[in-house]
């Protein structure tokens, strides 16, 4: 399989279970843009099982290495990135892990019997990555339960393995050039902007900015019934070129911290 082959899964996936990330897409090539990915992003439990190593596999099979390594303290989050050694214009993969050991003894139980009740056969296939929730029947007490402690554990749990956001790189639109004239126009479409930290996040003495629309809500189906819950969204990242002339390809720790907040739980 070659990364493309993967990238058209996940994307498949992406944009069948989230309706409002296709209409993102649909809405700048609508205004005749060509929409190309900057990087993809997935979200992990700290067990050797599943941790990033893991999930990292299916990616250096196809010539993939990492890159950065990044800390969110406060989410209680590591994370490494990863690019393409043999084709600069295949996008960036950036995997997150919750270290589990930092959470409440009930919280790292949950966490391990959810880990527990993945089949083996799938833990050892390349088909994980884009799997979604391989641990079966998702519980919203259960859900819940997490989210007191983590949103992001609430969300992983809930839709597990599948791109939590794709990425479109402004530097390729021909339109909408800046952050601010992108954010914009998904205003103006009805999109909801990402505001904590600032509609923008980074900058361009930073080499990067960042700004992302909420998560669409989802009717998900917990087995006490369906529930509206929010599920995932698109980023929008803009690089600026460091010193060297070549754009900046890593991340921003502390506007990534922010970038994660799209999928907090909110209303329908």
């Amino acid at each position: 399989m070659t990364y493309q082959e993967i990238f058209e899964k996940l994307w498949e996936d992406y944009t069948n279970h989230n309706p409002a990330v296709k209409n993102v897409y649909d809405l700048f090539v609508s205004h005749g843009e060509e929409v190309v990915n900057d990087h993809i992003a997935f979200r992990t439990f700290n067990d050797e099982r599943i941790g990033i190593d893991k999930l990292a596999e299916v990616f250096k099979k196809v010539d993939y290495a990492q890159s950065g390594e990044y800390f969110f303290p406060e989410k209680k989050l590591r994370a490494l990135h990863f690019e393409h050694e043999l084709d600069v214009n295949a996008p960036r993969v950036f995997i997150s892990e919750l270290q589990v050991e930092q959470f409440s003894e009930s919280f790292q139980q949950i966490v391990k019997e959810t880990i527990d009740r993945i089949p083996e056969k799938m833990l050892q296939s390349d088909k994980l990555i884009y799997s979604g929730t391989v641990w079966g029947d998702v519980s919203y007490e259960t859900y819940e339960a997490l989210r007191k402690e983590s949103e992001y554990a609430a969300w992983l749990y809930a839709f597990g393995f599948r791109a939590n956001h794709f990425t479109i790189s402004v530097n390729h639109l021909k339109n909408f050039t800046e952050i601010a004239s992108v954010n914009q126009l998904l205003k103006e479409n009805g999109f909801l902007i990402n505001d904590s930290g600032g509609e923008i996040k980074g900058s361009k003495e930073q080499f990067l900015q960042q700004s992302s629309i909420k998560a669409g809500i989802i009717n998900f189906p917990f087995v006490e019934g369906n529930q509206f819950i929010p599920g995932c969204y698109y980023e929008f990242a803009k690089r600026y070129p460091t010193s060297s002339g070549e754009l900046y390809g890593g991340f921003i720790a502390d506007s990534a911290n922010k970038v994660f907040e799209s999928t907090d739980f909110r209303k329908a």
